[in-house]
């Protein structure tokens, strides 16, 4: 495996925040901390020389396309599909191969338009925005496999557009009259609190990330603590591979003292 310091170093200076990786899983704790500078990369290369790299979603994102094989839904359809219906609203911009076969498309994020992780935007087509997200970046390798830059393209701030449809999503589902209710409606903060209790949540990659940004959310609205804590405990059961106990203890304890500094130490 190679050392990858002087990709990591160079992915620091151009104003990128560097995650050193094991597998898909950061080596240190990075979440609501600034970036990485190049002096640190360095230093943390000399503690761990094989890591592979991830860059987090804070002034990017990334339109992650699965393949059939990955995912069970191949995101390559659907992006075509999206791309008959909505010509000209993915412009080109930095790609790259995943280690896994698809492909990922990185843009900057709008300062004008917010928005956060989408998972399962399209069927095999995540959006990863979320500021403590993250993903691996060539030239990293999973499994013996390398990530691999398709182009050279500099990195693009994608149409208005693009976002409003990102930031949408379509509903077409009903218990007993499948087609029976067909609307689309733009996601609030609140609504995707929700339906977390419900979904889970979400990739192996960004679990910690999920629970985090769901205790804060439901804490930031004045649910009570206990119930937040009922009401996590459920959204990780529902995730198909959810988080250990220690590592949920770990995550729930410190949003909640995150949440007391920010009311002034009151609880």
């Amino acid at each position: 495996m190679k050392n990858l310091v002087n990709y990591a170093i160079a992915y620091a200076q151009k104003g990128l925040s560097v995650l050193p990786m094991l597998d898909k899983k950061p080596l240190i704790t990075f979440a609501d901390k600034p970036p990485l500078k190049p002096d640190e990369v360095r230093q943390l290369w000399k503690q761990f020389p094989y890591a592979q790299i991830a860059v987090r979603t804070i002034d990017i994102f990334v339109v992650d396309i699965d393949t059939k094989e990955a995912h069970g839904n191949d995101g390559f359809v659907s992006l075509d599909k999206f791309n008959q219906e909505h010509p000209g609203l993915i412009i080109p911009t930095l790609e790259q191969e995943t280690s896994s076969g698809g492909r990922q498309l990185i843009y900057f994020k709008r300062p004008d338009m917010d928005m956060t992780q989408h998972i399962q935007w399209l069927p095999g087509v995540d959006v990863k925005a979320h500021v403590n997200n993250y993903f691996m970046i060539a030239p990293s390798e999973r499994k013996g496999k390398e990530y691999k830059w398709l182009n050279h393209n500099p990195i693009v701030t994608p149409k208005p557009e693009l976002i409003e449809m990102i930031n949408k999503k379509t509903v077409s589902k009903s218990n007993y009259n499948p087609g029976k209710y067909e609307f689309s409606e733009e996601k609030t903060a609140t609504s995707e609190l929700f339906e977390s209790i419900v979904n889970g949540l979400g990739e192996t990659g960004g679990r910690n990330n999920a629970l985090a940004s769901f205790v804060g959310g439901l804490l930031f609205r004045n649910v009570d603590v206990k119930a937040t804590y009922k009401l996590a405990k459920t959204a990780n059961n529902n995730t198909p591979k959810s988080l250990p106990p220690n590592e949920f203890e770990r995550t729930f304890e410190s949003m909640v003292k995150k949440e007391i500094r920010r009311r002034g130490g009151t609880k």
